[in-house]
Formats: C-alpha cells, structure tokens, sequence
C-alpha cells in the first residue's frame, strides 16, 4: 500500500499551479527496531513501570495518564478524556484520534503555499 501524504498543497508559480503533496520518505516495513537485551545472557530485557512510593510493579490495567496540578497533585485523564480533545489547524477541528492530515468530517485538509 503506498505511504498517504502528511500533507497536500498548491505550488503556484505565476499563472501555473502545481499540486503537491508531502510523504513520509519511509515505510512502516523499512523501520528497524531493536530490542534490548541482557549482554551476558542474550536474553530480552522486560521494562516495568514501578511505583515510586511503594517500589512495587504496576499492572498495566492500573496505569493511566496524569497532569500535574502541583508537588504530588495530579489529575488522572482517560483515554475518553484525551479523544474528547478536538485540535483547530486551517480553520477546521481534528480529532486527536484520527490520522494526521485527515479532518474529523473525513475530508483531506489542503492549504495553499504562499
């Protein structure tokens, strides 16, 4: 499938105007990614979030995002929480869950170069 563009435009020049469209210059396929592993044994190496008062590891059901009012006050948001926020870019509102470029009434978003 190939890549969508982050981005479409105009070029325009003069009386001639060009489309243009921005895409990433790599595929998910071509990434690289590593692991990391114990040197001595050559086995993987397990991240854990851990609590900071109590040292103990946290369940993955239990984390959550939080912001910070002041020392040791935070606001715990929910995933509803965050896809509730809308985003404004060229006059029109995107969801934070949908794909870049994309507007939440499904159109592609275009902008003129000037």
């Amino acid at each position: 499938m190939a890549p969508r563009p982050y981005w479409k435009g105009y070029l325009k020049l003069s009386l001639v105007t060009c489309p243009v469209a921005m895409s990433p210059a790599t595929s998910e396929s071509e990434k690289v990614r590593f692991h990391t592993l114990n040197k001595e044994t050559g086995n993987r190496v397990v991240s854990q979030y851990v609590d900071s008062v109590t040292g103990k590891p946290v369940k993955d059901e239990h984390e959550a995002k939080g912001y910070a009012r002041g020392e040791n006050d935070y606001i715990i948001l929910t995933d509803d929480d965050l896809d509730a926020v809308a985003l404004e870019r060229f006059g029109q509102l995107i969801s934070t869950s949908s794909s870049r470029g994309i507007a939440s009434n499904g159109s592609t978003l275009k902008s003129p170069i000037t």
